[in-house]
């Protein structure tokens, strides 16, 4: 009998300034999968637990699959689901196990708790004992606390954004747990940050600071004391204490001043990610200057891509801010399409006029009208269908995710798909699900921050990033912040 491992992953990157709580239907609608049933839907994908999978079969483990949940981020996560997707985790624990190996965002917000990792990794640690390794891995854009880093063996980021690294990663996070199990190394885990909650360029590993760090991080992993090195570029988006970037170092604590030197090595990489912190390499256009801008450019033989970032679903917005189509309808734009905008209630009216109906219909802003209103639209039905698909690009390859009930709704020279579910718009399967291929327009807008480059930047003429005034907007001043720390950068300090 091989050793015994627990493997997990609870995953939401929680935007605080949603009003949109996320519950147990959110779960089950992105993935909610328990024990048996998480094999057939990870094995063979970019995913973490697909590397807890081949990481057991090449080590002989006998591994315990608990849980796989995730949900698209939004508001804090309700009590009711906290406490059910977490007693799912803790109830198989217990002091039976050799490791445990988990796989987890690093910024996710509850109701009962500011720092859910930080809470589960703490009861998970009082119920295994404390001498059972946990290596765990982390989203790039982790809010790392001190209870994580006490609680956790091994802290394991992703370093790629778009993360298309997320099966390596967990491999990482696999491959020390397996030399902590046969005595190898003793890890242990610290983190350091500063008085900011943005910084290293938001993450982006393709220029700016992030190139350095991360160059860093593998010379330093390579140094015998250390095991592995990470910086998190962290979720401005969430209104607590530890919010912002960080750096993770776990060492051999075997190791004469392996401490030492993880402590000197995190900080010494966090004075960087300071003296960097204002280094950006993108701009954000207002949608009347990215109208512009098209107008300009004229046709070719590839699409413009114009991505939403300040209403991206993947970073806690609604998904539904009609604003950037608005700019577009306006503009009178021909050969675009728009991905996504998720209303269920104008899915519905389209699914009632039937393919090649007319609809005059409010769309959008029905989840805070107050925040922004619905855009009153005319439009054709041209596609209705289920709205599954499956990732073909760099990102979270091979999984399957649904959009819901969905349709394509052609206002003037734009086709809009239009959504039962809120997603980030990552791939171009979402588009030639519906019958579109984004190759052939002139104009492709999606719903995205960062993560959609992977898929649409090699298909691209140019790249336009709008800031579209939605909930995960770069104006972080613009948010009323009442819980992290202060003073703190861009809030209180030039």
């Amino acid at each position: 009998m091989g050793r015994r491992v627990l493997s997990a992953s609870i995953k939401h990157e929680t935007n605080t300034f949603s009003k949109l709580l996320t519950g147990l239907d959110a779960y089950r609608s992105r993935g909610l999968h328990l024990g048996d049933a998480i094999a057939p839907v990870y094995l063979g994908t970019n995913s973490e637990v697909a590397a807890h999978f081949d990481a057991a079969a090449e080590n002989g483990w006998d591994m315990v699959p608990v849980i796989a949940a995730n949900a698209v981020p939004s508001g804090k996560v309700t009590r009711e689901a906290w406490e059910y997707l977490s007693g799912e985790l803790l109830a198989a624990v217990d002091d039976t196990y050799d490791g445990i190996l988990l796989a987890l965002h690093g910024a996710m917000v509850t109701e009962v708790d500011e720092d859910g990792e930080g809470a589960l990794l703490q009861a998970i640690r009082d119920k295994a004992g404390p001498d059972v390794p946990i290596c765990v891995s982390l989203d790039l854009h982790a809010n790392v606390t001190e209870e994580m880093a006490q609680n956790a063996s091994g802290l394991f980021s992703f370093r790629t954004y778009p993360h298309i690294d997320t099966y390596a990663t967990g491999k990482r996070a696999a491959e020390a747990l397996q030399a902590a199990m046969e005595g190898e190394t003793a890890p242990h885990c610290l983190v350091a940050r500063r008085p900011q909650i943005d910084g290293a360029n938001h993450g982006r590993s393709q220029d700016g600071p992030m190139i350095g760090l991360l160059r860093r991080c593998k010379e330093h992993g390579a140094e015998g004391r250390i095991v592995d090195v990470s910086v998190n570029g962290g979720f401005p988006w969430a209104d607590i204490e530890w919010a912002g970037p960080s750096v993770t170092v776990t060492y051999d604590n075997d190791k004469d001043g392996a401490a030492d030197r993880a402590r000197e090595i995190a900080e010494s990489m966090m004075d960087t990610v300071w003296e960097e912190r204002a280094n950006v390499t993108i701009k954000h256009l207002q949608v009347g200057e990215a109208m512009d801008r098209i107008k300009a450019a004229g046709s070719g033989d590839k699409p413009i891509v114009l991505a939403d970032f300040s209403d991206n679903p993947g970073g806690g917005s609604y998904g539904d801010n009609p604003t950037l189509l608005a700019g577009m309808i306006e503009a009178d734009l021909q050969g675009a399409v728009f991905g996504t905008i998720a209303d269920p209630e104008a899915v519905i009216a389209c699914q009632r006029a039937g393919v090649r109906g007319t609809v005059k219909i409010p769309l959008g802003g029905k989840i805070d009208p107050d925040f922004v209103p619905p855009l009153r639209v005319t439009g054709e039905v041209v596609a209705i269908s289920e709205g599954g698909f499956t990732y073909e690009g760099p990102m979270a390859t091979g999984m399957r995710n649904t959009m819901g009930p969905t349709v394509v709704l052609r206002i003037g020279g734009i086709d809009v798909i239009v959504t039962t579910n809120r997603l980030q718009v990552l791939d171009l399967a979402i588009f030639r699900s519906q019958g579109i291929d984004p190759e052939e327009k002139q104009i492709v807008a999606v719903k995205s921050a960062h993560h959609f480059r992977g898929a649409f930047g090699p298909i691209a003429r140019e790249v336009l990033l709008v800031d579209a005034l939605g909930l995960a907007t770069p104006s972080l001043k613009s948010l009323h912040y009442e819980n992290v720390r202060r003073p703190v950068w861009p809030l209180d300090m030039e």
